[in-house]
């Protein structure tokens, strides 16, 4: 067993290797004050036949790690959460560049988090454990990399911040790089500038290389076996030759269509073509390497067209835009609705304003982090966006990355919780697809916020960025098709405000980016964002000014904690009362805060006026009517509330001497009281004569009757009136913090 001890960013850092699942091709264990996280990958001997490089990455939060046994029927962990299939794309987009191009020997890698401290996130060890163990391990991977989360708090720069540290952050980004460049981006921010995201990543760099360092250090004092002998299929250059003098000028006019659909069917076309008269002429074992001849004959085509001439397949300039229309309020009852359309990517995206008890619950093993999130962004891609037929098999790990990138983007702008007390749920139908579908979702969600009357600071609209790189010579690409993405080196999708960044996230193809591409990318992807932000704007200006007539109603009201329980009642029986009576749907928390949600206005008063009667609190000066419960020979009490009574002392009953209560009131009788005193226990002192002009010659006067109004110095007594407690109003206003909505950090 090999093992470094050190301090990281202020706590203690231990790397092992050689202790834990010894039988794998690779492992190792990361522990980072509390939280532990063992990684394993293996690797198979056979080459697979698929076109694409099989990598699986299964990252695994273990209920044991916090103490705690998994809920429902079935106690053990079942399918992953939303949570762990985001650690997995960052695993996954971060390694998978690094393996040596034409290795497609399938490789698994496993990571258990099997520690949580509550302090200390677990997906940035698990990429550094999956380093270390594909370069301790005879798979051939290029080199060490590692990956470091960066916060700043009130200025200053913070590597690894805690979950309680993330609450203050205004950004929250996940780099993970080589010591000379970066592999993978994925964060959000509260409106930051280019300039911070820049800043960060130079912060972030210098943490990676700290633990590369360690990496290599390990590496050093264990017993690396030798890389494994694979060889690539190399396309012989004989059928390369003999494919490019026939298809190079076909395929290089195919690919220029400004339709998708035209594009692959012309390009489709050409590779049939080519394919049927070469295996004509070249002998039989040849006939294998013509389809990837031709595919690298495309990407070729596409990446130097763009470089030798500035211009993309469908006509664009680098920095251009696609055509852009909008329409919004497309579902008539739906609460909110926009559909986005950027050349031929669309999605339609709605908007739902739902209740506090609609707020969706989270399962973690970190119990620092939100157990309830009340904004959810749903994103769904359907094979009909990409005219293909392919099996449905629930939610994919994609609609799942790409769902949190959009949410997280929008979330920086949604007002609080306390002061918009709706749950919001936004669904993204990815209607075609062409590129950055993502992205359009982005800019349909904050269009349908808009449409539904959310106060949202500001509109947020995002943009994806290419790159294509040989040698020396670049071009980085505004709003990129899905060819170039395919045929690309870089999918960096950036969204935000016209004040900063809200969301960002980069995936590359290469072997890494330096930071100058980086801020070249991002001062571009602003001058497409504040294009795409003008043309919204001349959709929607602003959230509409009220609410959709089938969204419900909220108002709060805040009570008297020790009252919750009597506006619950018992087993719930008065708060569901209300709600059968009314029709409204009511919700209370530990605070005293009662939330009282109906579509219809009369609804809504009816249920706040019977929650204000149940929990109101007498007020002293105030006067109330109640029926006396009891006499004694020292008084009467009256109930002035449900459940409140008050003592009216034999001399407060009328003016003179009273010799017996039951000579003014009785039992069951209705009277008006003047609340006169509140002590120190909470006793209530009412009074009737303060009610009864005092009369002339010393007579008794009568008793008050219910009904009855006395002049007093003049004026005519208010009736009596229900006080609101304080806190009673209907909820709105405008937000830009981040505090009360609840969501996860990665995508």
């Amino acid at each position: 067993m090999q093992r470094i001890e050190t301090t990281f960013a202020g706590r203690p850092l231990v790397i092992e290797t050689g202790r834990m699942a010894k039988q794998a091709a690779g492992s190792c264990t990361i522990r980072f004050g509390d939280t532990m996280v063992i990684a394993a990958v293996t690797v198979s001997d056979k080459q697979s036949t698929l076109p694409f490089f099989p990598l699986t990455v299964e990252y695994k939060e273990k209920t044991y790690a916090a103490g705690k046994i998994p809920g429902g029927f079935i106690k053990r962990e079942g399918r992953p959460r939303d949570e762990e299939i985001l650690s997995c794309r960052i695993i996954d987009r971060s390694i998978r560049p690094l393996f040596p191009e034409g290795f497609q020997n399938e490789v698994q890698v496993f990571v258990y988090v099997v520690s949580a401290d509550q302090e200390n996130d677990a997906d940035v060890l698990g990429l550094v454990a999956t380093s270390f163990a594909l370069n301790a391990s005879r798979i051939p991977f290029l080199e060490p990399i590692a990956a470091v989360r960066v916060g700043r708090i009130q200025g200053k720069w913070v590597l690894n911040p805690t979950f309680q540290q993330l609450e203050f952050s205004d950004m929250d980004l996940v780099v993970a790089g080589s010591k000379a460049s970066i592999m993978m981006v994925e964060g959000g921010a509260l409106e930051v500038s280019e300039a911070d995201v820049v800043e960060a990543l130079g912060i972030a760099q210098r943490g990676i290389g700290e633990l590369i360092d360690l990496q290599q250090q390990l590496l050093g004092k264990a017993e690396v076996p030798a890389k494994m002998e694979w060889k690539a299929k190399a396309t012989p250059a004989s059928v390369s030759d003999r494919v490019r003098a026939e298809a190079e000028g076909l395929i290089a006019k195919a690919i220029n269509q400004a339709d998708k659909a035209t594009r692959v069917q012309a390009v489709e076309r050409v590779k049939e073509q080519v394919k049927e008269k070469l295996k004509l002429e070249l002998p039989a074992e040849d006939h294998g390497f013509i389809g990837a001849a031709l595919g690298d004959l495309e990407y070729a085509a596409l990446r130097g067209q763009v470089l030798e001439t500035g211009l993309r397949v469908d006509g664009r300039k680098p920095t251009q835009v696609r055509p852009i229309s909008i329409d919004t309020s497309l579902l008539p009852r739906a609460h909110g609705s926009a559909l986005f359309t950027r050349g031929q990517t669309q999605a339609l995206v709605a908007t739902t304003l739902g209740t506090a008890n609609d707020v969706q619950r989270l399962d973690s093993i970190d119990e620092a982090k939100e157990s309830t999130k009340s904004f959810m962004l749903h994103y769904n891609f359907p094979p009909f966006s990409t005219g293909e037929v392919r099996p449905m098999r629930g939610t994919s790990r994609r609609e799942i990355g790409h769902g949190n990138l959009a949410e997280r983007a929008v979330q920086a702008v949604l007002p609080p919780f306390e002061e918009f007390p709706y749950t919001l749920r936004i669904v993204s139908e990815i209607l075609e697809s062409n590129g950055s579908s993502s992205m359009a979702s982005v800019c349909g969600a904050s269009l349908s916020l808009y449409d539904a009357g959310v106060p949202i600071k500001g509109a947020v609209a995002g943009v994806a960025m290419g790159l294509i790189k040989e040698g020396a010579k670049y071009a980085i690409l505004t709003d990129i098709l899905g060819t170039e993405d395919h045929l690309g080196d870089m999918d960096f999708k950036v969204a935000g405000t016209a004040d900063g960044i809200t969301s960002i996230q980069m995936d590359i193809k290469i072997q890494g980016l330096e930071l100058s591409l980086m801020t070249e990318a991002l001062a571009q992807a602003k001058v497409g964002r504040m294009h795409i932000l003008g043309e919204m704007k001349k959709a929607l200006d602003g959230p509409r000014a009220d609410l959709s007539p089938y969204a419900p109603r909220i108002v709060t009201v805040m009570i008297n904690p020790e009252k919750i329980g009597d506006l619950i009642g018992p087993k719930g029986k008065t708060i569901r009362g209300i709600q059968d009576e009314t029709g409204a749907e009511l919700s209370v928390d530990d605070t005293g805060l009662v939330t009282i949600a109906a579509v219809g206005g009369d609804a809504m008063q009816r249920a706040r006026q019977m929650v204000q009667a149940i929990t109101a609190e007498p007020v002293v000066g105030e006067i109330y009517e109640g029926p006396v419960k009891s006499t004694t020979a020292f008084g009467a009490f009256v109930e002035i509330m449900p459940g409140t009574d008050g003592l009216v002392h034999i001399s407060e009953l009328r003016h003179g001497r009273t010799e017996k209560t039951e000579d003014v009131v009785k039992k069951g009788d209705r009277v008006r009281v003047k609340l006169i005193e509140r002590d120190e226990r909470g006793k209530l002192r009412l009074s009737m004569k303060a009610l009864i002009p005092k009369p002339e010659g010393g007579a008794p006067a009568a008793v008050a009757p219910a009904d009855a109004t006395y002049a007093e110095g003049g004026a005519e007594l208010p009736p009596p009136a229900a006080t609101a407690p304080d806190g009673d109003g209907e909820s709105g206003g405008r937000g830009g913090s981040r505090g009360g909505r609840g969501g996860g950090r990665r995508g």
